[in-house]
């Protein structure tokens, strides 16, 4: 597990080899020999451990790992981010290309309305004046495709450089409304344990789980400690006689105790600040929830009103195409003017650039909704579960 070996004691092993010379006019000479030149070989072992007596190192471990995870966490919240992004940038794609498709369509029937215009105005019904002002309203529409396009080769760069690709290496698949399908069954509520599974949920859970372990370490900084030392060795003038000659090794064993008596309050004010942290902590800890939860009721209702909007934009479409087909044929037969062909027109071009823009808000809603429910990483078999932290803030 991580960090688990600040429980366990700390061995070192050393070697110092040393030539030394004493000064025998001051004291004796420190070799066996008596000789002033001499080598000094020291093979050593140590041993060190901390018992955690008031629980800060298993606070420190707690808040490490911790850590680790708000580290976790933040890099599946980037990749949500990311697939999101490119979910909607797909959306667009799609909607760029039903509304060059819508036009298309306006165009192509604007073209046959013009078709029944000139052959009125060729058999003198109606004057040219006429003509000209239906031939301005397919202009129009025409005009209105390069900007179309022009965005939709913008929207390419955009999805290219999303999934990681130069402009050069764009994706081979093409993204129009027809292709994109929505789940059968779009929920209208959904059991507030999924919103847990946000990645920004759990980043700022173990945030606060970070904080509260800081506490512990703090609160056992202030108590005594009780470090235990170890040493075993063997010393000798040559290295063929660290381990043979006798009277060579030496041990100690140690323990001590240590209370901090005065420092002017700055371990309390330590503490104090891991409390303020604390604190603070929980607070954004609700915000986030709060704004999860608020986020996922926002998209719900978007879900909920796109069955609604999309329904009456396809009636309406079929609805303005009807009264369109029933103007041409009264424009055929003389009984209405061409202003009534042109109203009935310019209602069936709102109403099926309205169905496209009701098209794509729904597949763009339901991306968002998976979005806002955290995105489902937890399902993905190259990702550990999700650590519970036991650390809940109740409203």
């Amino acid at each position: 597990m991580l960090h688990q070996g600040a429980f366990f004691p700390t061995v070192t092993a050393s070697f110092s080899p040393s030539r030394n010379k004493t000064a025998t006019g001051a004291v004796s000479a420190a070799s066996a020999t008596g000789a002033p030149f001499f080598s000094l070989y020291t093979g050593q072992l140590s041993v060190g451990y901390m018992p955690d007596v008031f629980g800060g190192t298993r606070r420190q471990v707690e808040s490490l790992t911790a850590t680790a995870g708000f580290q976790r966490f933040q890099v599946e919240a980037a990749y949500l981010t990311l697939t999101s992004n490119v979910a909607a940038a797909a959306v667009q794609e799609a909607w760029l290309r039903g509304q060059i498709a819508a036009t298309e369509e306006i165009i192509k029937v604007e073209t046959q309305s013009l078709g029944i215009v000139r052959k009125q105005f060729e058999l003198g019904q109606i004057a040219g004046a006429d003509v000209a002002a239906v031939e301005a309203t397919l202009a129009q529409a025409e005009a209105t495709l390069p900007p179309l396009r022009q965005k939709l080769l913008v929207q390419r760069d955009l999805l290219t450089a999303l999934i990681g690709r130069f402009p050069s290496q764009e994706p081979a698949q093409k993204f129009e409304l027809a292709s994109l399908h929505l789940p059968t069954d779009l929920p209208v509520s959904l059991p507030s344990k999924l919103v847990e599974q946000r990645p920004d949920v759990q980043s700022v859970e173990a945030q606060l789980h970070t904080a509260s372990a800081s506490i512990g370490v703090a609160v056992a900084a202030r108590l005594p400690q009780f470090p235990l030392t170890a040493d075993a060795g063997t010393v000798a003038n040559r290295v063929s006689q660290l381990f043979i000659t006798p009277g060579t090794a030496f041990w100690t064993l140690a323990g001590n105790v240590a209370q901090t008596v005065f420092d002017a309050g700055t371990l309390l004010h330590k503490q104090r600040a891991a409390d303020a942290a604390f604190d603070q902590a929980a607070a954004m800890y609700r915000s986030t929830v709060v704004a999860a939860f608020q986020n996922v009721a926002d998209a719900l209702h978007a879900v909920q009103s796109d069955a609604d909007t999309l329904k009456a934009a396809y009636a309406a479409e079929r609805a303005a195409l009807k009264s369109l087909e029933i103007a041409r044929r009264q424009l055929q037969l003389g009984a209405i003017s061409y202003l009534g062909l042109l109203t009935a027109e310019n209602i069936y071009d709102t109403a099926l650039l309205a169905l496209v823009q009701a098209q794509a808000a729904r597949y763009a809603d339901t991306a968002a909704l998976f979005q806002a429910l955290g995105g489902g990483w937890w399902n993905r078999e190259d990702v550990r579960p999700a650590k519970n932290w036991d650390v809940r803030f109740l409203p």
